[in-house]
């Protein structure tokens, strides 16, 4: 089948003092999209604003059948200030199409390898790339897609903006790239429509003799990401002076249940990463009394360590994490929306320091005092 790929935000343009009028535009503009894509036999691939409980930089690939699938934008580039007007994306997975898996990445999204190596290891053969990328860094565009390209073994399909807006010249050159890096076709500075045929064979054969999508071993330990709080300290000096976003939430963790995980995840969502202070057995006994925790804190830590989202889990022994707040200094402090800002251990030290406070809603139904209640009752009884 064909596939067409148009630049970011190629109806619109960013145009972000009007951003609800443009995102007004987008069903409209989608359906005729999906007419198009009907009427061509075609997928029909370009990015539109699409505001559905904020505001997102969404991809969308239509079919004969209408809309296969979206990709949002998962990094905003905050020197334009796009950061201020769309949120980021999650779950950067391919478009299932009836050719297949179609990767996506969207502008700043192609400095992100990561983003591109998850979608073809979800099977996507085809990478297609719109943006609006400027003149003067014509020679990462360049570079960039041939990376993505040899790195994943995969063809990349890439439409850039040309022209000029908002004071920013767009460097056009278009291009199609071979899983071997190989440039098949590139377009020029100008508009131009620029075809050329993929041979699945040469995926094939590239493949055959060695394949770097195929392979994802499991070579860490989570085990590795409990550490002490003075161990942390020295980290995180060097993950802040690398730029990264430091999260920060405490909690008992007792027996872990999806109201933790869901609250987990989202704070991770708040910056670059999340270490979990974690209260220790005396410090649980402390608070809720000499029946709990029902799993010690090595328990407790390593079930932690193995979630995802979490990158650190470090344990700490007082009643309240103020000490181990001020000692790792995040720049985001989260906690449970029963929290109020005032009442959150360590949020006036955070925001004194120019950090930022987070309640996260809590999942309604979960905590672990229900959980073992419900086993006691259960207690006596065939489970």
């Amino acid at each position: 089948g064909t596939v067409v790929v148009l630049p970011e935000l190629w109806a619109t343009g960013f145009a972000c003092d009007r951003v609800d009028e443009m995102a007004a535009l987008t069903p409209g503009l989608l359906k005729e999209m999906r007419c198009l894509a009907a009427d061509y036999n075609i997928l029909l691939a370009g990015s539109f604003m699409e505001a559905e409980e904020g505001l997102y930089n969404t991809l969308f690939v239509c079919g004969t059948a209408g809309v296969c699938g979206r990709y949002r934008k998962q990094q905003l580039f905050e020197p334009t200030a796009e950061d201020n007007y769309f949120q980021p994306g999650n779950n950067p997975l391919p478009v299932d199409t009836p050719q297949g898996p179609l990767g996506a990445l969207i502008c700043y999204d192609l400095r992100f390898p990561e983003l591109a190596a998850a979608q073809v290891r979800q099977g996507a053969g085809l990478l297609v790339a719109a943006a609006q990328w400027p003149a003067s860094r014509l020679e990462h565009w360049r570079a960039l897609l041939r990376a993505r390209a040899i790195e994943n073994q995969v063809f990349v399909a890439a439409a850039n903006c040309s022209g000029s807006a908002g004071g920013i010249d767009f460097g056009g050159h278009s291009m199609v790239i071979a899983p071997d890096g190989t440039v098949l076709i590139e377009a020029g500075a100008g508009e131009e429509a620029a075809v050329v045929d993929l041979d699945a064979g040469r995926l094939r054969r590239l493949r055959a003799d060695f394949n770097t999508a195929a392979p994802t071993p499991y070579r860490f330990s989570d085990g590795n990401k409990i550490h002490s709080a003075a161990d942390l300290s020295s980290k995180f000096k060097d993950l802040r002076a690398a730029g990264r976003r430091l999260v920060f939430t405490n909690g008992c963790f007792d027996i872990l249940h999806p109201g933790h995980v869901t609250y987990l995840e989202e704070a991770r969502r708040q910056g670059d990463c999340l270490v979990v202070g974690l209260n220790s057995d005396a410090s649980v006994r402390a608070i809720k009394g000499p029946a709990r925790p029902i799993n010690d804190e090595n328990s407790r830590a390593r079930v932690l360590a193995a979630l995802g989202c979490v990158d650190y889990v470090t344990i700490f022994n007082e009643e309240t994490p103020l000490t181990l707040i001020k000692l790792l200094r995040p720049q985001i402090l989260v906690k449970g929306a029963d929290w109020s800002v005032d009442s959150i251990v360590g949020g006036k030290e955070v925001i004194a320091w120019g950090g930022e406070v987070i309640n996260i809603p809590l999942v309604a139904g979960c905590s672990t005092t229900s959980v073992i209640e419900r086993i006691r009752e259960s207690a006596g009884h065939d489970i």
